[in-house]
């Protein structure tokens, strides 16, 4: 879910990945929507509003929103996440859909958004389409990686991929502070009301947690390393990090949260 880069190479503008493991997403990284319940609480979402959850994965916090009363599409570029959740909830309106081309059949009361916008470094086209499907006075509410999101792992990994290919990685994701994001939804044209950039240690789910975490977030990362190479960066980016986030048996990813309340001026 990264580009690699060498000194020679164009840095890619989207690190979103081929494709997506829906299993692996579901069976051990739950903590992605698990920890989302006091998001949703900040969106509150009303019975009859409509809304769209932007980046949907496998569709539980759609879920959670349609259980409100809203009527709620939940929108994701993956066609493998969105086949996924349609297995799970046949009732929910899920739909293949890429926010740099959002669109909607009606303007909406809010646009929620969770774990997803640091996948899209083109964040101003995004704050802009979401501005032009709300309806006067509607909200975004969103939460995503920050500023020194990952540091350590991110640190670990670009170590390991050079030590063991020669290549240099440069971070793919998007990753602002509070004053950078506030600029581009105002540059859109929304008026932000809550900003905060928080840390949140997040405990893996096993003792493979690490290497899990490695294989779904970053794909494409791997993917273009040759394969009997694979392993020994995977290795050794646990290495890296095992001093800092191994803690009790438990693996301990070094996220760092931005969430954000923005409103579309009536």
């Amino acid at each position: 879910m990264g580009a690699i880069h060498t000194f020679m190479e164009t840095p890619h503008t989207d690190p979103n990945p081929a494709q997506w493991d829906p299993g692996l997403y579901t069976r051990a990284h739950s903590f992605v929507w698990q920890a989302a319940h006091s998001l949703v609480d900040l969106l509150n979402p009303q019975p009859g509003e409509r809304i769209m959850d932007l980046g949907c994965g496998t569709g539980q916090l759609t879920r959670t929103l349609a259980d409100s009363g809203a009527t709620v599409v939940g929108v994701d570029r993956s066609p493998e996440m969105i086949e996924a959740a349609k297995a799970a909830y046949p009732g929910l309106d899920l739909r293949v859909m890429d926010a740099l081309h959002l669109t909607s059949d009606e303007p909406l009361d809010a646009v929620f958004s969770n774990a997803a916008l640091h996948w899209i470094p083109r964040a101003d086209v995004v704050a802009r389409n979401i501005v032009n499907i709300l309806r006067p006075g509607g909200r975004f509410v969103a939460e995503f990686g920050g500023k020194g999101n990952i540091r350590t792992i991110l640190a670990g990994l670009r170590e390991a991929i050079h030590t063991e290919t020669g290549r240099m990685v440069m971070n793919p994701w998007y990753f602002p502070t509070i004053a950078e994001y506030a600029a581009v939804l105002e540059r859109a044209g929304l008026e932000v009301t809550f900003a905060q950039l928080f840390d949140r240690p997040t405990p893996g789910e096993g003792p493979d947690a690490m290497r899990n975490w490695l294989r779904m977030f970053c794909g494409t990362m791997l993917d273009a390393i040759p394969g009997e190479k694979r392993e020994a960066v995977i290795s050794r980016c646990e290495d890296n990090c095992r001093p800092s986030l191994f803690r009790d048996g438990v693996w301990v990813a070094d996220y760092r949260r931005l969430r954000v309340m923005a409103i579309k001026p009536s």
